[in-house]
């Protein structure tokens, strides 16, 4: 029996939506929660630092020293049903159903800080979250073969810079160090193999390896646990961002902004438990041995997909401003991934994906109630990159979703604000038919050959508070 497992260590890194995230494919949705307020859709009103990460020409409109610090509260609720998941024998994979598989709440800071240097220059720095995702299905659910847990953090460090040419055109640019982290646990489906082995000169010569050894072979005929694979990796990447702005009048201004993919190369390490998949300690050695259970380094290269993205900003009176914004992702270039291990002689585990590229458009407004108050409010629909629900793997049960947000801005005093947003998004039932490609048995490739079937249904809310300080 060769017993062949790739752990899907980029999973993590491909499932920020995955119940604790709000933006399409991987990224993590809300940057600053004053355009959380206005569903993101304020990247040209450039009203605060969080600008770097919008458009960092943005920064040309601030004055003096500011600071913006926020925290993001994420409250997750998605359910499960399965519709029929099966092992690569195509019997069916057995366990139990999945619940709470959710965090309950989900915490994302980010910090901004801007410095006018005079009438032409500024500059910021930007510590963000762009990815992020936690889940844990349990070892015991009908999907454990695709996934029992994940976790991905990232944060990111934007430092940024503006050049005001004159009144009407500002450009800016900044360059981004971002670091992910991943951990990832996934069963071995071992019962899968036995069973496939059963009869055959394969399964007898086992049989007779664990005779000779002083096991008991019987338990073969025994339902046999699931073997575990546990990883984790790490990685820093580069990249930048860009953006103008053109302000046709003091009540009007239109910004263009793109932001660059970055290229990870994940490396970590993956540890095999097969300990407990029988009550003969012999047999499960032996089982171990035959399936070529090596512990050693995880690599993956991955390669996030760039936006770009433009926006309008309108002071219609001294109460009332609208804004909007079109932000277009290329998750296309998101097809196969190859997941390595070096040294081993294990072929590659491939996940399928080919992602269809996004667009998400976004529309806000505000209204000023008074000096003190001012009122925020968004809504935007948002496309998923999963292009078939065979496609959609567990680590990324994706769908398109619709945003509501309401938010205020307080003003404290001359020179502090307080900002607070709430949104709520409905995302589409999203169904999943995955198959693995690459049994256990198989030789040239690595996995566990199931097919997840299931229904997601997903709904997240979103809570923001935010300070801002302007020197």
């Amino acid at each position: 029996m060769k017993q062949k497992y790739l752990p899907l260590l980029v999973a993590a890194a491909l499932s920020a939506m995955s119940a604790s995230a709000l933006a399409s494919g991987y990224r993590f949705g809300s940057q600053s929660v004053t355009a959380q307020g206005v569903a993101d859709a304020n990247a040209a009103e450039a009203n605060d630092a969080s600008t770097i990460f919008y458009n960092p020409a943005g920064l040309s409109r601030l004055d003096g020293m500011q600071i913006n610090g926020g925290l993001t509260v994420v409250v997750p609720h998605s359910t499960y049903n399965d519709t029929g998941s099966t092992r690569f024998t195509k019997t069916p994979a057995g366990g139990t159903g999945t619940k709470d598989y959710a965090p309950e709440s989900v915490v994302a800071p980010s910090f901004y800080l801007s410095k006018k240097l005079n009438e032409q220059w500024s500059v910021g720095m930007g510590m963000f979250v762009p990815y992020g995702a936690k889940l844990n299905y349990g070892s015991t659910w009908t999907g454990r073969y695709a996934l029992n847990n994940i976790k991905l953090e990232a944060i990111a460090l934007n430092p940024s810079a503006s050049f005001k040419l004159n009144e009407h055109h500002a450009f800016g640019f900044g360059v981004t160090a971002e670091h992910m982290k991943a951990e990832l646990g996934q069963a071995v489906d071992v019962q899968g193999s036995v069973m496939a082995l059963a009869g055959s000169a394969t399964g007898k010569h086992l049989a007779q390896q664990i005779a000779a050894l002083g096991g008991n072979p019987a338990v073969l005929a025994q339902p046999i646990k699931d073997g575990r694979a546990e990883n984790n990796g790490k990685d820093w990447g580069y990249g930048f961002n860009l953006g103008y702005m053109f302000t046709l009048d003091q009540a009007t201004r239109f910004g263009i902004a793109y932001r660059s993919s970055i290229v990870h190369k994940l490396k970590g390490d993956t540890t095999w438990d097969f300990s407990g998949i029988t009550s003969d300690a012999i047999t499960n050695t032996v089982l171990a041995k035959a399936s070529r259970k090596v512990n050693s380094a995880a690599l993956v290269q991955l390669r996030t997909p760039e936006t770009l993205s433009v926006n309008a900003f309108h002071q219609f009176d001294a109460k009332w401003a609208g804004m909007a914004d079109v932000t277009w992702t290329r998750t296309a270039r998101m097809g196969e991934l190859h997941i390595e291990f070096p040294g081993t002689g294990e072929g590659d585990e491939v996940i399928r994906q080919n992602w269809k590229n996004t667009v998400r458009v976004s529309l806000g407004g505000t209204y000023k109630y008074n000096e003190a108050l001012t009122l925020r409010s968004g809504v935007a629909y948002d496309q998923a990159p999963v292009a078939s629900d065979e496609l959609r793997h567990p680590a990324l049960p994706d769908s398109d979703r619709v945003q509501l947000s309401f938010g205020a801005s307080y003003k404290l005093n001359n020179n502090s604000t307080i900002d607070l947003a709430y949104s709520y998004l409905n995302f589409k039932d999203a169904r999943t038919n995955y198959t693995n490609n690459c049994s256990p048995l198989g030789t040239t490739c690595t996995g566990n050959g199931e097919t997840t079937r299931g229904l997601y249904q997903t709904h997240l809310q979103l809570l923001g508070v935010a300070y801002n300080y302007k020197f």
